[in-house]
């Protein structure tokens, strides 16, 4: 089944065809409804990689971090909305933060002839990155270079985000703030860990708590429950714990759990990312929400915007907003 027979199948040229398959502008909808029933009627579908050879796949890789972090599904459900009525599919990598899977996948997917990448929290070194914009349209989430001119980036003002937690439980009047982060090393200084604990630390600074501070590094889980529990096992246990994502604060919640601890009358717990999962009755978690669909949305339009011949960069961020549940106070 190619697509001259779904041409003579409709009584169109192979053009016009084409030009329905790449939803292109001034397609008339009698033109669109015909080849379209002809397509569903033939069952055609058309060959990615015959495409890809002529110019393009119509397909977008996204290269993710981690699977297990709910807040990317978020973005993801905003990738694929902005996505709806187009033609592009978007292909996932799952990475699981490790710098030479992510190349590999990378590699992979440019092989393939996807027309544009989306980075979502790389953790590949900048010169990595810029050596893979060269070759390909990219867009990359939670990486703050603002001045960049090779790709596009989109972001939550993760600064301010971090000092409206820290704002928010001195009101609440807590002042043994920890904080609960992703030890990075220093080419990795302009990613979301690091960007939050800065704000972290300005506000801390500026409430006059330095001799407060105190700052856990933690991997993904499990590490991050056993950090955790050794912070708030401890004799000067802090009594609020503000967490660099969500999934990081679960598992502070899991361990406070453990312990006999009771959120929030023992200890406070606040997460970043407002995730789903935040609003279940067991979690009840209070979180930064960095309006992770929009994030996705803003990605997909910028990408397609960049495979049209656009080279002028654009980083667009999202202001955030904190969202007060149970974790910081009793119902």
């Amino acid at each position: 089944m190619t697509i001259r027979t779904v041409a003579a199948d409709a009584g169109v040229s192979v053009s016009a065809v084409s030009k329905v398959l790449r939803n292109a502008y001034g397609v008339s909808d009698s033109l669109k409804a015909r080849v379209t029933a002809s397509i569903e009627k033939l069952g055609y579908r058309p060959n990615a990689s015959a495409r890809g050879m002529r110019g393009r796949s119509y397909t977008l890789g996204v290269l993710l971090s981690d699977i297990r972090n709910p807040f990317f599904s978020e973005i993801m459900a905003g990738i694929n909305t902005a996505l709806t009525d187009t033609p592009y599919q978007p292909l996932l990598g799952v990475s699981n933060s490790a710098i030479g899977v992510e190349q590999a996948l990378i590699d992979a997917m440019i092989d393939r002839q996807m027309d544009g990448l989306v980075f979502i929290a790389p953790r590949m070194d900048p010169v990595a990155i810029d050596a893979v914009a060269r070759k390909i349209p990219s867009v990359v989430i939670g990486l703050h270079r603002p001045t960049e001119e090779l790709f596009d980036t989109v972001n939550n003002d993760d600064v301010t985000g971090a000092e409206q937690v820290v704002d928010y439980l001195v009101s609440q009047g807590h002042s043994a703030i920890a904080h609960m982060s992703l030890d990075l090393p220093p080419d990795e200084r302009q990613a979301v860990p690091f960007q939050r604990e800065k704000g972290y630390l300005q506000a801390m600074n500026r409430h006059g708590l330095a001799r407060h501070i105190r700052v856990v590094y933690a991997e993904h889980s499990p590490k991050a429950r056993q950090k955790a529990r050794e912070l708030l096992s401890a004799p000067d246990r802090p009594d609020a714990v503000f967490c660099w994502t969500d999934a990081c604060a679960f598992e502070s919640i899991s361990a406070a759990i453990e312990l006999g601890l009771r959120v929030p009358d023992d200890v406070a717990i606040v997460g970043y990312d407002n995730s789903p999962p935040c609003d279940l009755a067991q979690n009840s978690l209070t979180s930064v929400d960095q309006s992770g669909r929009q994030l996705g949305a803003e990605t997909a339009r910028m990408l397609m915007e960049r495979i049209e011949g656009r080279t002028r960069a654009e980083h667009f961020v999202v202001e955030p907003r904190l969202v007060v549940r149970g974790s910081t106070r009793n119902a």
